[in-house]
Order: C-alpha cells, then structure tokens, then sequence
C-alpha cells in the first residue's frame, strides 16, 4: 500500500504508538496515508479505537514475525 509518511513505534508500549501516530497525523493533510508499525500487541485494540474516535480512517493492519503495522487515512 502507498503511503506518504512512516512512523517506527518499534519498542514503545501503549500509549505511546498512539500519541506518536497522533502527532503525525495531525502534520498531514485530509487524505494522505501513515504507516506505522508497532511491536506492542496493545496497539491492535489501541488503533481500532484510535481510529473510531478521532475519524481517521484505520486502511489495513497486519501482523508478520510479532510486528504490526498500520495504514492510517487521515480524515
């Protein structure tokens, strides 16, 4: 999947892959795409609520060897 920044949350526990992905996102505009990805299994519950609540839209998320990665749309 395309995107236009990427955000290495690699070793941070909850709720730091969040707060970072939200600084992120609020430096993109409507439309372009993050990928983040995280190591803290936490962050699959983390970025479904994440992305209900602030209207962002939550593409993709995988997981491969014990990383997840994420395809954020902001809204």
């Amino acid at each position: 999947m395309q995107f236009n920044k990427e955000l290495d949350a690699r070793g941070l526990n909850c709720p730091l892959p969040i707060l970072k992905a939200k600084k992120a996102l609020a430096e993109m505009i409507t439309g372009e795409v993050l990928r983040v990805i995280a190591t803290d299994p936490g962050s699959v519950r983390d970025f479904k609520a994440f992305s209900k609540q602030t209207g962002n839209e939550l593409l993709s998320h995988i997981e491969v060897s014990n990383e997840f990665e994420y395809f954020l749309k902001r809204k």
